[in-house]
C-alpha cells in the first residue's frame, strides 16, 4: 500500500469550478427531463411504452456522442466541444418546452442526450487530468455538486406544475444557467489533453490497442450505471409491490435513493484523497449490496426507504471511480477513454433498466431485482481483477 496517498489533495482553480458548474448545467438537463417525463406523457397523452422511448432517444444520443467524442475533441479541443456540447443540450432542452408532438419532443430528449454526454465525459476526461492523483476526488465531487442542483431542478419541476405557469417553466432552469456561467467564467479555459494543442497527437499513439484493464474497467463502468439506472427506474415500483404504497407516495423512493447518492459524493470526494480508487470502488460496491438486502427483503416503508438510502450511499462512488479507472487504465489517451466510456455508459443506461422491466413483466418486480447482486458481484470481481499489483521493490 502506498504510505504517501494521505498526502494528496484537491486543489480547485477556476477551471475546476469551471468545470465542476458546467457538469451542474449537465445534470440540471438530466433530473429536469427525467422529473418532467411523467408530465409530458399525462400532457401529450402518450403510453406509457411511447414515453419510455423518450429514455431510449436520450440513451442512443449518448452513445453516438461517444462514438464521435475522441475526433470532436482532437479536431476542435476541449473548450470549444464542451461548449457546443452545452449550446447542443440547451437547444434540446427548448425543444422540449416547446413540444407538443412525439417527434419534436424524441428529437429534443435525443439531442440533449448526445450533446449533454459530450460536455460531461469531456469534462470528466479534464478533470483527471488537471488534477492528476487527486482526479477521482475531483470527479467525486463535480458529481455531488452536479446532484444538488439536479435535485433542486427536479423538485422545481414538481412545484411547477401545480402553478399556473406549468412544468415546463422549470425547465428553463438549464439555459438560464448556462447563460449565467457564460458570462461569469467564459472565458476560462479548461485544460486541453496535450500542452501542445490537441492536434499534435501522433497518429501511433490513437492506434495503439488498449490493455486489458482498460476492457475490464470498462465492463465495471457498464455494471455500475446499469446498476445506477436500474435504481432509477423501477425502486418506486418495488416498494409499490413490497409496501403496500401507492404509486405517487412511493415515487418518493428516488429522493430517499438521490439523498444518499449527493451525500456519499461529498464524503466520496474526500475519502478518495486517502483511499485507491479499486478498494474504495469495492467498498462503495458492498454498501450498495448491503442496503439492497435491506431494500429487498423490507415489506415496512420506512425498512426499504433506509435500505435505499444505503444503496444511493453507495452507488454514489460507483460512476466517479468506475470512470476514473478506465481513465487511468488508458494511460495518455484520456479524450479517447472518456469516449469508450460514454459509449458504455450509454448502452448500460438503456440495457438495465430494460433488462430490469422484461425480468419484472417474466418473473415480478422483486425477482427482477435480483439482477442488482448480480451485477454488484460481475463489478467487484472485474475490480479486483484489474487492480494494479504493487510489488515490494515498486517505485
Amino acid at each position: 500500500m502506498s504510505v504517501d496517498s494521505s498526502a494528496v489533495k484537491l486543489v480547485r482553480d477556476r477551471a475546476t469550478w469551471l468545470i465542476y458548474l458546467q457538469l451542474s448545467i449537465f445534470a440540471t438537463y438530466l433530473y429536469g427531463l427525467s422529473g418532467a417525463l411523467p408530465l409530458l406523457r399525462i400532457d401529450l397523452g402518450f403510453s406509457p411504452t411511447v414515453a419510455g422511448l423518450h429514455g431510449t432517444a436520450m440513451a442512443a444520443g449518448g452513445v453516438t456522442a461517444g462514438l464521435m467524442l475522441a475526433r470532436i475533441t482532437a479536431r476542435f479541443g476541449r473548450r470549444a466541444a464542451t461548449w457546443a456540447g452545452l449550446a447542443g443540450m440547451n437547444l434540446g432542452v427548448l425543444l422540449v418546452i416547446l413540444g407538443h408532438t412525439l417527434p419534436m419532443t424524441l428529437l429534443g430528449f435525443g439531442l440533449a442526450g448526445g450533446a449533454g454526454t459530450l460536455s460531461l465525459y469531456i469534462g470528466m476526461a479534464a478533470l483527471s487530468d488537471h488534477h492528476g492523483r487527486a482526479g477521482a476526488a475531483a470527479i467525486s465531487e463535480a458529481n455531488a455538486v452536479a446532484v444538488l442542483l439536479g435535485i433542486a431542478v427536479s423538485l422545481a419541476v414538481s412545484a411547477a406544475a401545480h402553478t399556473a405557469y406549468g412544468w415546463r417553466v422549470a425547465l428553463l432552469a438549464t439555459p438560464i444557467l448556462t447563460v449565467s456561467v457564460v458570462l461569469a467564467m467564459g472565458r476560462v479555459w479548461i485544460p486541453e489533453a496535450d500542452p501542445a494543442g490537441p492536434r499534435t497527437v501522433a497518429p501511433a499513439a490513437r492506434r495503439e490497442p488498449y490493455g486489458w484493464r482498460f476492457h475490464v474497467a470498462t465492463a465495471v463502468l457498464f455494471c455500475c450505471v446499469a446498476l445506477e439506472f436500474g435504481f432509477n427506474m423501477w425502486a418506486a415500483e418495488l416498494v409499490t409491490v413490497r409496501t403496500g404504497l401507492d404509486p405517487g407516495t412511493a415515487a418518493t423512493a428516488l429522493t430517499a435513493f438521490t439523498a444518499g447518492l449527493a451525500a456519499g459524493r461529498f464524503a466520496g470526494a474526500r475519502l478518495a484523497l486517502t483511499i485507491a480508487a479499486a478498494p474504495l470502488l469495492t467498498g462503495a460496491l458492498a454498501v450498495t449490496a448491503g442496503g439492497w438486502t435491506i431494500f429487498w427483503l423490507s415489506t415496512h416503508p420506512v425498512l426499504a426507504y433506509a435500505g435505499l438510502i444505503l444503496c444511493g450511499l453507495g452507488v454514489a462512488l460507483h460512476f466517479p471511480l468506475s470512470l476514473s479507472q478506465v481513465i487511468a487504465a488508458a494511460s495518455a489517451r484520456p479524450d479517447q477513454a472518456a469516449a469508450m466510456a460514454a459509449v458504455a455508459a450509454g448502452v448500460a443506461s438503456g440495457a438495465g433498466p430494460f433488462a430490469l422491466g422484461a425480468l419484472a413483466d417474466g418473473f415480478g418486480a422483486h425477482s427482477a431485482f435480483l439482477l442488482t447482486p448480480i451485477l454488484i458481484a460481475l463489478a467487484v470481481a472485474g475490480v479486483l481483477t484489474a487492480a494494479p499489483r504493487r510489488t515490494a521493490n515498486a517505485t
